[in-house]
């Protein structure tokens, strides 16, 4: 070890433990962190550098917090006077970033002494379990965050703990699912997601996803449910949607959805005035199903001269000409969008920066991405909420140098002034 190391370094006589000297470590960290690497130092681990530094952090952090609760420190005088004053330590073992690290917890003869940085009962710092849910919301298992951590830090982490961790969440979770909401939404975008989930027997379960696109012009994700195996229905659609109404939500503009069973009958139910809107991308994302690979190019070209037509009149008589080229191949297809008809054409009264807006799901396709990220390892969930747990960290995590599916969207005050043009004082602006 070099002299210039040595000078900031200290071995226990006991332990042979390496640890920094006291005065130097608030100042000297960045450097002792640069010299350990050189010198073969380890950083982390029972003897590491780092864990020796975050050990003499806590034990001091709690000698100031002992100090602070008695009115006096260490070894004064004042501490003789017969009140409450120091009762000796108590060794405890916490899980840091860095591992595990021992403190002496200082105890006092009232035995009113709480420690606020190494918290009674507490065995993991907030650091930990950030980190720890930071992996499982970025789609790594319980399991793989166990192997990561024992790589990182040296120790083991059982799966059990990483579960523990992350089921904190859960009441934020219930929270956020009964949060009151706006009274009033320009646009609703509704859509699911299939999960394999367990109940019984592992199963396919849709997992529906409402986002609302605010006054403000900001996406927010206003709830999630697991859906029956056994698909979409009215009855789940309205419980679905009464519960929004419930919430809040008083009136809507627009819902855009993907034509789910009994789902336009059950929004009307729910908001009478709102406009149902089927996405158009999932229309011509689901006539493909039905066509040959090699017609795709000429069948998209087709469906685009329809969704991209000025006026209904124009896009009705795109459409049977485009029925009269291809409903003799693919009847089905064609089928599907005569049914699709009524839900298909409303966005066609609205100009090009609305149209963009209610033609697709988008919105949510975005954050269906962050949700298949985060569920791609996990071959099946072992019950609904543990689901809906991973789900929620998706929808609530930051990334940086990406674009927020529940960020605000672009040109909204032109599209805002549209809008109300065309509800007046259904939006309640006035």
């Amino acid at each position: 070890m070099s002299k210039e190391l040595q000078k900031h370094l200290q071995v226990d006589p006991d332990t042979g433990e390496v640890l920094p000297a006291e005065t130097d470590f608030g100042s000297l960290a960045e450097e002792l962190v640069a010299a350990a690497r050189g010198q073969g130092v380890e950083l982390t681990g029972p003897n590491g550098l780092l864990t020796g530094l975050t050990r003499q952090v806590l034990q001091t952090a709690l000698e100031v917090e002992m100090a602070d609760h008695l009115g006096y420190d260490k070894h004064d005088p004042a501490g003789r006077n017969g009140l409450n004053s120091r009762n000796g330590l108590t060794p405890k073992t916490v899980r840091t970033e860095v591992g595990e690290v021992t403190v002496q917890v200082p105890r006092d003869r009232a035995g009113t002494f709480a420690p606020a940085v190494v918290p009674k009962y507490s065995r993991r710092l907030a650091g930990f379990d950030e980190a720890v849910i930071s992996l499982y919301a970025k789609g790594m298992t319980t399991g793989d965050i166990a192997n990561h951590l024992a790589e990182i830090y040296g120790d083991e982490v059982s799966r059990e703990l990483v579960s523990k961790v992350t089921d904190q969440i859960l009441t934020d979770l219930a929270e956020w699912q009964s949060r009151p909401l706006d009274a009033v939404y320009p646009v609703i975008l509704i859509d699911a997601i299939v999960l394999k989930v367990r109940a019984g027997q592992v199963g396919n379960r849709p997992v529906y996803v409402a986002m609302g696109i605010t006054l403000d012009g900001h996406r927010d994700v206003l709830g999630m449910w697991v859906g029956p195996s056994g698909g979409e229905g009215a009855k789940q659609w309205m419980n679905m949607l009464t519960e929004l109404r419930n919430r809040g939500i008083l009136d809507v503009m627009i819902v855009c959805c993907d034509g789910l069973k009994g789902l336009p009958e059950s929004i009307v139910a729910t908001w009478p005035n709102a406009t149902v809107q089927t996405c158009v991308v999932h229309l011509v994302r689901n006539s493909l199903r039905f066509a040959s690979k090699k017609y795709w190019k000429e069948i998209t070209g087709g469906l685009r001269e329809i969704y991209q037509a000025k006026t209904v009149a124009e896009a009705e008589a795109r459409f049977e000409d485009f029925a009269t080229e291809w409903e003799g191949t693919y009847p089905a297809m064609i089928g599907m969008w005569r049914r699709s008809w009524g839900e298909f054409t409303p966005f066609l009264d609205f100009p090009i920066e609305i149209r963009k807006l209610i033609y697709t799901t988008n919105g949510i396709e975005s954050l269906n991405a962050r949700f298949r990220a985060a569920t791609r390892r996990r071959g099946h969930f072992p019950n609904e909420q543990s689901a809906l747990k991973v789900l929620y960290l998706a929808v609530i995590e930051r990334r940086h140098n990406r674009q927020n599916p529940t960020g605000e969207i672009a040109g909204w005050k032109a599209i805002l002034n549209t809008l109300a043009m065309t509800y007046g004082d259904r939006l309640g602006l006035n």
